[in-house]
Parts: C-alpha cells; sequence; structure tokens
C-alpha cells in the first residue's frame, strides 16, 4: 500500500523545487547565459525536482510491487504500464530523468540554451507528472 505521507512528502519537495525555478527564471536568456550564479540555481532545482520525482516513482513501484526496472527511465515505463502515467507523459518524463543525468554527471557538457527553455516551458511536464501521479494514488 502506497504511504500516503511519503508521497505527499515527495510531492511538496518536487513544488519546492518548482516554485524556486520559476522565481529565477523571469530573466531574459541573455541575461540567464550571463549568470552563472542563476545558472547553477536552476541547475540545481531541475536535478531535485527531478530526482525527486525519480525517488517518488521508486516508492509507488515498490510498495504496490508494480515490477522492477532496469534503469531509471524504465520506472517510468513501469508506472505507465499500470495506469499512473500516459504515453507522452511517460516520455517526458524519460527524457528530464536523462537530462538530470547529464546535469548529475557532464555538467560541462551542457547546452545552456536548452536548459533556459526546459526552466521555462518543459518544466510544466513535472506539474503534469505530480497531478498524474496524485490522481492515480486518489491524493488530488
Amino acid at each position: 500500500m502506497i504511504d500516503r505521507n511519503i508521497i505527499l512528502n515527495k510531492t511538496s519537495k518536487v513544488d519546492h523545487h518548482l516554485q524556486r525555478i520559476r522565481k529565477k527564471i523571469t530573466v531574459s536568456r541573455d541575461e540567464f547565459l550571463g549568470d552563472l550564479d542563476l545558472q547553477e540555481i536552476i541547475l540545481f532545482n531541475l536535478q531535485m525536482a527531478i530526482q525527486n520525482c525519480v525517488d517518488l516513482s521508486a516508492h509507488i513501484i515498490s510498495d504496490e510491487e508494480l515490477g522492477i526496472a532496469g534503469s531509471t527511465g524504465e520506472m517510468f515505463y513501469l508506472l505507465q504500464e499500470n495506469g499512473y502515467l500516459s504515453p507522452e507523459l511517460t516520455e517526458k518524463m524519460v527524457t528530464a530523468a536523462g537530462f538530470r543525468n547529464i546535469i548529475a554527471h557532464e555538467y560541462g557538457n551542457l547546452d545552456l540554451k536548452q536548459v533556459y527553455q526546459i526552466a521555462n516551458q518543459d518544466i510544466n511536464d513535472v506539474d503534469l507528472f505530480l497531478k498524474a501521479i496524485l490522481e492515480k494514488c486518489h491524493i488530488l
């Protein structure tokens, strides 16, 4: 059985990081590209928001005994197979998990223009993920 408190705790953490991103990314792309501190704040919060989505997924998969994922991306496919996520949202979250890996392991290879795009638009996919999880867990 899914632990409601863990779900709420993890979603709260994701929300916190999303709020930090939205508060800080109000600058133009050129301003973002020229501000190392702002880049690091955005990158840290992107990484943590996505990591908490991964942790949330792992918790659900474990508690509901949905299977064993061979990779982070496979967790989202297990959620899809069990009615938590749409195929489209699954692909977006798999992409997000891959992006988190790039932040964590290959910082120097980041395309900061892409980071700006993600922080301004693609981050909304994380909101959709949270909504889908909360609805499926009957918390929303």
